[in-house]
């Protein structure tokens, strides 16, 4: 009668030894997540660049006359 026991025993002891492995690797694989996020290299950074426009020449426009023809119907 005694093994039956055992049997309830030893697979409860297998159970939680089961769940704490699991935990276990759960927990190094988010370390490890953790570090790999965070081990990226920053951005470019910012570069400013400083530029003077110089204004085009003005030209003359000559004028034109338009002539408007509108038919009364």
């Amino acid at each position: 009668m005694s093994s039956p026991r055992r049997g309830r025993r030893s697979g409860r002891l297998r159970r939680r030894l089961i769940v704490a492995a699991g935990l276990a690797v759960a927990f190094v694989a988010g370390i490890g997540l953790g570090e790999a996020l965070n081990d990226q290299p920053d951005a470019g950074g910012s570069q400013t660049v400083v530029r003077t426009l110089r204004p085009l020449p003005i030209t003359a426009v000559q004028a034109k006359t338009v002539t408007v023809t509108v038919s009364n119907r």
